[in-house]
């Protein structure tokens, strides 16, 4: 599979990228019926690079992803992600006309170690829609467009906590709603998740320096904001 990955930032200990759709980051076992090349397996035929995930997306969410280009590099930015040090703002388009601003605790249950943890997201609605297009069961069909802020890192936290007030993201088949992510495809032929991981704040361990990343949206995306007649945000 020949896909080009575009690279956000690069200095001697680390590569940044903008992750395209439904790209796993790396092999693993519980990826293990996913034959399509992982993120580090393209962008080693890419850069002639071994590279090393320093955090995760989903395989279906889009935008920046930091790997090391040493083992060693590894801990001194994981850590920041540990503690919840690293700032993240991710967009996603949800079912529904969402509250104005709002703030989700609910804790999210690891799906490979079964255990619950505490997650916090905080959330800002920027654009609402109503389409005069049926999804069952009712006439017409809303839609907003929703700025995360996750305080925490946990395993799907998003996606979680975007279901949990009832506004799931448009095109999860594990959380959201699969009437609504078949009008997606069926009327615009959008297949892809709405979710994507826009701009991350990162402190740089030798300088001490922020590092800040932002990554433009998948093409799916900028038909939506044309569609739709939403404001892309900067």
């Amino acid at each position: 599979m020949q896909i080009d990955i575009e690279i956000l930032f690069e200095n001697d200990s680390i590569i940044a990228v903008n992750k395209p759709n439904n790209i796993l980051v790396y092999a693993s076992y519980f990826a293990r019926n996913i034959t399509d090349d992982d993120l580090v397996t393209l962008l080693k035929e890419q850069t002639e690079l071994d590279l090393y995930p320093i955090h995760r997306l989903d395989r279906k969410t889009s935008g920046i992803l930091l790997l090391a280009k040493e083992k060693e590099f590894v801990k001194d930015y994981q850590q920041q992600f540990e503690n919840n040090k690293v700032q993240k703002h991710y967009y996603a388009v949800v079912r529904g006309h969402c509250p104005p601003s709002g703030v989700i605790d609910t804790p999210t249950k690891n799906a490979e170690t079964g255990m619950y943890k505490e997650a916090l997201t905080e959330y800002q609605t920027l654009e609402i829609i109503e389409l005069d297009i049926p999804v069952n069961p009712y006439e017409k069909s809303r839609y907003s467009l929703v700025k995360f802020t996750p305080k925490t890192g946990r395993m799907h936290q998003l996606r979680i906590h975007a279901n949990k007030i009832s506004h799931p993201i448009v095109g999860d088949y594990q959380y959201g709603d699969r009437f609504h992510n078949r009008m997606f495809q069926h009327e615009f032929n959008w297949n892809n998740m709405f979710l994507h991981a826009s701009e991350l704040t990162i402190k740089q361990p030798n300088s001490g320096e922020q590092l800040v990343l932002k990554s433009s949206f998948p093409a799916d995306w900028d038909k939506l904001f044309k569609n739709f007649n939403w404001q892309k945000p900067k």
